[in-house]
């Protein structure tokens, strides 16, 4: 949390990336670009999504725990739409940002941990390229997800907590990849009220 306050400071007091506000988002989108979505059907408990094809940049972490892997991430892409691409380029923030979680088999697992945000629309066709070897420019093909929402501050016990529960609430006829799941935050750490985070578990 303190790396990631300390670089959005820095945002805040420098300039030194975009935030483009856009009409039209989900409210929880804090009139960010996000990835694109219909809502299938919705329960107390959560909602099935249906999502458009999208693109994102990312870093891989493995050896650390969430919340370090979170900041290591977020530092890394930080620095992707500041410039540190191939076209010197800044880039607009987008929400959310996504970790995608696996969890680690054996009697010492070690999970592995991708950190990502989303590449704007008006890029998405030729993404500047990044200038550190380990961040990416991938594509995320049309797919189906079942998503929980909850607020606050979240943090590795939370999402564990909450992915728990959306595993709880699906039955067995909802299939689902248990191989990993993604949290999705979509808050400034200066943001205290109506917090937004997700758990996706991709069908």
């Amino acid at each position: 949390m303190g790396v990631m306050k300390g670089i959005i400071v820095l945002v805040l007091l420098t300039g030194s990336c975009e935030f483009r506000l856009v009409a039209g988002e989900p409210a929880f989108c804090r009139q960010l670009e996000c990835p694109k979505f219909t809502t299938d059907y919705r329960t107390k408990d959560y909602e099935k999504r249906t999502y458009a094809l999208s693109m994102w940049v990312s870093t891989t972490i493995a050896g650390v725990d969430y919340m370090a892997a979170s900041e290591q991430g977020f530092d890394k892409l930080f620095k992707y739409i500041s410039g540190n691409n191939s076209e010197k380029r800044k880039i607009a923030m987008t929400a959310p940002m996504i970790i995608r979680v696996m969890p680690g088999q054996g009697p010492d697992p070690i999970e592995n941990f991708t950190v990502s945000f989303m590449v704007p629309f008006e890029l998405q066709p030729n993404p500047p390229l990044p200038s550190d070897s380990s961040v990416f420019v991938s594509t995320m093909p049309p797919h189906q997800a079942y998503v929980r929402s909850y607020g606050g501050f979240s943090n590795e016990k939370k999402s564990l907590a909450e992915a728990e529960a959306l595993a709880k609430a699906l039955n067995a006829s909802q299939h689902y990849d248990e191989g990993f799941y993604y949290t999705a935050g979509y808050s400034s750490p200066f943001v205290v009220t109506n917090r937004h985070n997700e758990i996706w578990f991709f069908t």
